[in-house]
């Protein structure tokens, strides 16, 4: 047996971008995209992919490039998940929740070849390209046009000059015939995705088609996504790339309900109307429903899976008693979608309402394309106890990790172990059935509405205003947005007029994308420190959870 080797015709690439093709064959006449008064079939996707992939091969993107898009969940941010692998190129989706300073940055970082540009955000972006350094080539545009953005962004002037192309108008000139270039390997890059909006050493996490192709499938077994299901984007596509449902729809055949914002009462609506069978969103999302107003139970279960943060077990309750059916995971970006799941036994459907609730709101068992996971102590790397107190670093064997983080491999390097863990930066327990729970994030990340931010780039703006002395930002819980950024901040003495919580919240608002900026500032004469000077941000956790929720 020791003769027999990996040949070309038993390893051909692994890719989700032949799920596209597939569901051509298959559900041609199918609809694939709905998107207001606008149906797309699964014929109609795969060739608007094929004619957008093959305008771009004919401005010179290629296999390697870089090519960015900036949009809310519409058609065209689904069709690109497609088409720019198609080019061999890799796909950049970036976060509309960042300001222009830090798309700058991201922007240069990444070495954009070009940037599809939803009109709602034509302002944004060319702040952004205003902030280049002049020896920096900067990314074609093509923009996005979109009645629902022009009716947003009404105060946005379109230099018409700036463009090199409309979305549609690529798409009329595209070879419908074009034959997609396939990746040489299945380890060639996909997708490059920012973990978040730090702007000192921007962590940009490489993908490959392999990794794709894994947790896609892993994703649609773990969940259960039953062929022709019905899809509503309520989770945004720049987030890990939908946790890889952008690929998954195409894979079962689905309907991707488009949605350029999320709003509760329409998305009941949709529901209603489009016979919605299955939605993701991070936990502020669920808490957002069960505060809907007019809202009544479902007339069948909408099943509903959650990760992004620690789901509290009120919310739980409440978004399942309106008959949502909710699985509750966990994943990072450098995952590329959720690798542990609150796997449901049948025998816990017996328990109490509030039972079931605090047993779903752990985050669960590995998935089948993950090989292991445990919760090691932080001092001996040794596994803890299985007792559910025990608290330990989380570490994962993960099929569709990522390559690594674009031009910085002594982070690559950090985060992974020579005998093939992940280095999670979480902290956790183990309970005793095996099943996982989050307890704290370590290097004191926040996570306000599923965004991970940096407390301490938010510090080092805090810094910078000359009334503040000293400033350490920690996590206050909030009803809406699970946590917030609270500051705790010592003024320098001396100063002739102090400044107000609200004027340091604008001076942050000024520096920072908004929701980064502080919610709530404290003023403390000296900020605790251990002997050695550093600051003891337990103690202030613990002052903000106490606080409760503004």
């Amino acid at each position: 047996m020791e003769h027999l080797k990996p040949r070309p015709a038993n390893s051909s690439p692994l890719t989700p971008i032949g799920f596209l093709e597939r569901a051509a064959t298959i559900y041609a006449d199918s609809p694939s995209i709905i998107y207001g008064n606008t149906t797309y079939t699964w014929s109609d996707t795969h060739r608007r992919c094929l004619q957008l992939a093959s305008s771009l091969s004919s401005i010179g993107i290629q296999r390697g490039h870089v090519v960015s898009v900036i949009s809310p969940n519409t058609p065209p941010m689904y069709e690109l998940h497609f088409a720019v692998p198609m080019t061999g190129a890799i796909l950049n989706t970036i976060n509309t929740r960042l300001d222009a300073r830090t798309i700058s940055i991201l922007l240069c970082h990444s070495e954009s070849k070009l940037i599809f540009v939803d009109r709602a955000f034509c302002n944004l972006i060319h702040n952004a390209l205003d902030l280049f350094p002049p020896e920096i080539n900067r990314p074609m545009l093509v923009l996005v046009a979109d009645d629902a953005a022009a009716e947003e962004s009404s105060s946005s002037v379109l230099i018409e000059g700036n463009f090199v192309d409309s979305y549609e108008g690529m798409i009329r000139k595209g070879d419908s015939e074009f034959q997609w270039i396939r990746p040489a390997s299945e380890w060639d890059p996909i997708v490059l995705n920012y973990t978040s909006g730090t702007t000192s050493s921007p962590k940009g996490v490489v993908h490959c088609h392999r990794g794709s192709f894994i947790v896609t499938l892993d994703m649609l077994l773990e969940w259960g996504v039953p062929k022709q299901s019905v899809y509503l984007w309520t989770l945004p596509m720049f987030h890990a790339n939908g946790w890889s449902f952008s690929w998954g729809m195409a894979a079962v055949g689905g309907t991707n309900i488009c949605i350029r914002k999320f709003d509760a009462v329409l998305v009941y609506s949709l529901i209603r109307r489009h016979h919605v069978t299955h939605l993701c969103g991070a936990p502020v999302v669920l808490n957002m429903l069960t505060n809907s107003p007019d809202i009544r139970p479902l007339d069948w279960p909408v099943k509903i899976l959650t990760a992004g943060a620690p789901v509290p077990a009120t919310i739980l309750f409440r978004i399942e008693s309106l008959g949502f059916d909710v699985t509750h995971g966990y994943g990072l970006t450098e995952t590329g979608g959720t690798v542990v799941c609150c796997s449901w036994k049948a025998e816990w459907d017996q328990l109490p309402a509030v039972e079931r609730a605090r047993l779903k709101s752990r985050q669960g068992v590995r998935t089948v394309a993950t090989p292991a996971v445990d919760v090691v102590d932080l001092e001996t790397g040794e596994s803890v106890a299985r007792d559910g107190v025990s608290m330990g670093e989380i570490v994962l064997r993960v099929g569709s990790l990522m390559l690594g983080y674009f031009k910085d491999l002594e982070a690559t390097a950090k985060s992974m172990t020579e005998d093939g863990w992940f280095l999670t930066g979480d902290v956790g327990v183990m309970h005793p059935d095996g099943y996982l729970e989050i307890k704290d994030r370590s290097k004191d990340v926040i996570i306000s509405g599923g965004e991970n931010l940096s407390s301490v780039e938010v510090e080092s703006v805090l810094y910078a205003n000359p009334s503040v002395n000293e400033a350490a930002v920690v996590a206050r819980p909030h009803e809406f947005w699970g946590e917030t950024p609270c500051a705790f901040v010592s003024l320098r003495e001396g100063l002739t007029q102090q400044p107000t919580e609200e004027e340091i919240i604008e001076y942050c608002r000024g520096k920072l994308p908004r929701f980064m900026a502080p919610k709530t500032v404290v003023f403390m004469t000296e900020l605790p420190k251990t002997s050695t000077g550093k600051i003891q941000k337990y103690l202030l956790k613990e002052m903000a959870m106490s606080m409760g929720p503004p």
